[in-house]
């Protein structure tokens, strides 16, 4: 059991273990690891084995005395009730409600708790019930002694995925911050305009605010995450398919396939089935990013990939292990049904967006502040895809 002085953590919502992956990337140990999902367990398990620190169950019912003592505890709780795509319940939802069962643990550890907390969640959170969700999250952290800090990280900057998500640390002081001292600090790529202004109208907030470096400028293209499939693949869809698919698209996205069938090479787009005005629409993405990976619930969260140019139009769905591509999770161990897979991916974290976090902000405060010597890992590393090549659309 870890004495709180070395870089152990402890993975609350643990999903895949995509958390664990980053960190361990920037030289951070598991100590111990929760989930309710058994599905996501088994997945956790094949991928690092069964090695005891995972505990099945919810997060409500934990045990505290099992909990190990760390420097970190993360907690990538549930978004259902956050985001946009869900009703908006926020914290007092079935799901997000989970939250404060990770903050009843953080009680019972009293004098145990560790020095850094790391959330995640969708920027829903920061407006949802106007605000009040995230204030309250952050003055429940702030009653348990630690100062808040928030930022915004979109995976884009090392996959070709767009997905925005809200970080807060927290960090244990016992000083008062003065966020009103300097206005204008707070505004910056991680920290845009409405959560700048978030910090500036909430000073009862005990805020710990720190610079951070600039995203990286690394922005890979679809193309070089995807699987060659061989034309006989039963993956790619029939042409009835295919046609079917263009049908359901506006007359803006219609023509932007259009476009791309005319094309003197292939491009690669993406599209996810949405229902507008009451009927189900295929919108289509053409900049070479991928939408944000998400749960294949009701069969509209399963991305589809297009491939077109030189007058030919093929259609399948993203691979599990495209998938795990588009979350920095490369050679992740897959050996699930397609939907299971993703279920897990769609609910992870981005592993390089969290090796960032704690090479840029993690492991210096914990230097600084607690004077806990950070661990030697390798220079922060980009996703490493294999070499594309050029891939053959299927007739």
């Amino acid at each position: 059991m870890s004495d709180g002085r070395t870089m152990d953590f402890a993975e609350f919502f643990a999903g895949i273990g995509l958390m664990r992956i980053g960190l361990e990337r920037a030289g951070w140990r598991i100590a111990f690891a929760n989930d309710i999902d058994e599905d996501k367990w088994r997945m956790y398990r094949e991928h690092f084995g069964d090695t005891g620190e995972f505990i099945v169950g919810d997060v409500h019912d934990l045990d505290a005395a099992k909990v190990p003592s760390v420097a970190l505890a993360t907690a990538s709780f549930p978004c259902n009730d956050l985001s946009l795509a869900g009703a908006r319940k926020g914290l007092s939802g079935a799901q997000s409600s989970a939250f404060w069962g990770f903050i009843q643990t953080l009680t019972t550890l009293g004098a145990r708790r560790p020095p850094l907390v790391l959330l995640e969640n969708v920027t829903g959170f920061l407006t949802s019930n106007d605000g009040d969700d995230f204030r309250d999250a952050l003055l429940a952290l702030n009653r348990l002694g630690y100062a808040v800090d928030a930022f915004i990280v979109d995976a884009v900057c090392f996959v070709p995925q767009s997905r925005q998500r809200l970080f807060v640390v927290g960090t244990k002081t016992p000083d008062v911050s003065t966020v009103n001292d300097t206005p204008t600090f707070f505004e910056s790529d991680t920290r845009p305009h409405a959560l700048a202004d978030f910090i500036l109208w909430n000073p009862e907030i005990n805020w710990s605010i720190r610079r951070l470096p600039p995203l990286p400028n690394f922005h890979p293209r679809l193309e070089a995450i995807l699987e060659d499939l061989p034309l006989n693949s039963t993956t790619w869809w029939s042409r009835e398919r295919c046609d079917y698919l263009l049908n359901q698209m506006s007359p803006k996205h219609w023509t932007l396939a259009q476009g791309m069938i005319r094309g003197k090479e292939t491009k690669y787009g993406t599209v996810f089935r949405r229902v507008r005005n009451g009927k189900s629409m295929a919108e289509l993405r053409t900049d070479g990013i991928a939408g944000c990976l998400r749960t294949p619930r009701g069969g509209s969260g399963r991305q589809i990939l297009v491939a077109a140019g030189l007058g030919k139009f093929a259609v399948r769905l993203l691979t599990p292990r495209e998938c795990a591509r588009l979350m920095g999770a490369d050679d992740f161990a897959i050996k699930v049904p397609p939907n299971q897979a993703l279920f897990g991916f769609g609910d992870a974290v981005c592993v390089p967006v969290i090796e960032w976090i704690a090479r840029n902000y993690l492991n210096p405060v914990l230097e600084e502040k607690f004077s806990i010597l950070t661990s030697p890992a390798p220079s922060e590393s980009k996703v490493s895809y294999a070499k594309a090549s050029r891939r053959k659309v299927a007739k």
